[in-house]
Order: C-alpha cells, then sequence, then structure tokens
C-alpha cells in the first residue's frame, strides 16, 4: 500500500533530506586522492547527530555504517574502510538520516582527482538520468514515465541500468511502497499521485547491468568488474509537480 503523505508530513521528511543534503554539501569539496571512505563516514556520522538526527542504516538488518561507501565497479552498500581513494577512482556515498521518525536519503558520485572520460562520461549520464526521471515523476504520470526516461538515456548512451536494486518510497519507514526498477514503457505502471515520496536512484553501468554481491552479504559489484555510478534524491509529488527534498 502507498502511503500518501500530507503537506505537514512532507515538511518534516524534507528536514530530515535536509540534514542528508548537508553532509553531502560538506563532503563534496573535501573527495581528494588520499582521503578515506571511514572518514567521510566520521563527518557524516557529525553531521547527523549536531542536528540531533541519526543515522539510520546504522543497525539496519545487521549493516554496521552510517554510509555506503561504493568504490568503482562496486554498484551499492560498499563498507566504509581506511584504503585511501586514488587518482581517477569513483565513489558514491549514500545515507539516511532520521529525524523526529521521519527518514531522508540521498546518494551521490564524487570523482578523485582527474578521472578517464568513461567514468566522467558515466557520472554525467547518471546525472542526467536522475534529472530526467524526476521531470517526469508529474501527478497523473505513471512510473513507467520515469523508468522508460531513465533507461532510455542510459541505453542510448551505451550504458547499462541495474536491476536488481530498488528504489522505494521513504518516510517513517526506509522501503515503503513502491518499490520499483528503474526500466520500463511509458504510459505503464503505477499511478503518481500527489502526496507520494519516493526515491529516485538510478544505478547505472559502464557495461553489464548484472551484478554480484560479496561474501560480506552486502557489497554489489558489477558482474564485469566495470564500473557504476548513482545519484539519487528523496522526491515529494505535489501539486505543482516534484518536489526535491533533498535538493543540496
Amino acid at each position: 500500500m502507498v502511503i500518501l503523505k500530507s503537506k505537514h508530513e512532507i515538511e518534516a521528511i524534507r528536514k530530515a533530506c535536509q540534514v542528508v543534503a548537508e553532509c553531502h554539501r560538506t563532503i563534496a569539496p573535501l573527495i581528494k586522492p588520499g582521503i578515506t571512505t571511514n572518514e567521510i563516514e566520521r563527518i557524516f556520522e557529525d553531521i547527523i547527530s549536531k542536528h540531533g538526527a541519526k543515522p539510520y542504516t546504522k543497525g539496519y538488518k545487521g549493516y554496521q555504517y552510517a554510509t555506503c561507501a561504493s568504490v568503482n565497479d562496486v554498484i551499492a552498500h560498499g563498507f566504509p574502510s581506511d584504503k585511501p581513494l586514488e587518482e581517477g577512482d569513483i565513489v558514491t556515498i549514500d545515507t539516511v538520516a532520521e529525524l523526529n521518525g521521519w527518514l531522508g536519503d540521498s546518494a551521490w558520485s564524487y570523482a578523485v582527482g582527474k578521472i578517464s572520460p568513461t567514468a566522467e562520461k558515466l557520472m554525467r549520464v547518471t546525472k542526467e538520468c536522475l534529472d530526467l526521471g524526476i521531470t517526469q515523476a508529474q501527478p497523473g504520470n505513471r512510473l513507467g514515465d520515469v523508468t522508460s526516461a531513465i533507461q532510455r538515456n542510459a541505453e542510448s548512451n551505451g550504458f547499462g541500468v541495474v536491476r536488481d536494486l530498488l528504489a522505494h518510497g521513504i518516510g517513517r519507514d526506509l522501503h515503503e511502497e513502491p518499490n520499483y526498477v528503474h526500466v520500463g514503457k511509458p504510459g505503464k505502471g503505477l499511478r503518481i499521485k500527489e502526496g507520494m515520496v519516493f526515491t529516485i536512484e538510478p544505478m547505472i553501468t559502464e557495461g553489464t547491468y548484472f551484478m554480484t554481491i560479496d561474501p560480506d552479504g552486502w557489497t554489489a559489484r558489477t558482474f564485469d568488474r566495470k564500473l557504476a555510478a548513482q545519484y539519487e534524491h528523496t522526491v515529494a509529488i505535489t501539486a505543482e509537480g516534484p518536489q526535491i527534498l533533498t535538493a543540496q
């Protein structure tokens, strides 16, 4: 069942989302060769706690960290570590903050120093996919309008769209309905309605969209070990159209 949110509830979610947005604004200029993802983890935890919020993923189904830190061929759910990031890496940092019982969720990919032309294109196209998907998240449209825009843009540029990890509704719980994959057909799928709040979070791959899970049970990698990127916003559907609650 999709839980529609009131304007008051959307504003409460926005406050949690803006904690997450501040985390990303803070680390963006700090991502350089030599920084570790554990350092980023600590920065995120400090910002989240400063606002009286909690890092929702810490302890979620046994996950031990406030962030997911996914480097190069890792699509999602990578563990933070003390390994320094290197020139040419791309890293996706994902976090969820809980404030007064409401959740905000956003992931962002970052270039570490100078990256390859392929990595630059992958990051650019992935961000375009997010923007195109949000543009289609209009009341009266269907989820297939969102997902088909993402799929067309990625595949027309020679990239893959991950199928095995889903976007989701969000509010008091992290994975509310709708749970959906970022591929589809225009005019198909669930009708988008005012009051819905959900993530749009395309995971785009340099090569195949197939993935594997590491023995740790969390880390999702591209099957061919080529690059992956992801950009994610939490979006509220209003009468005026989509509002990006995690806007930076």
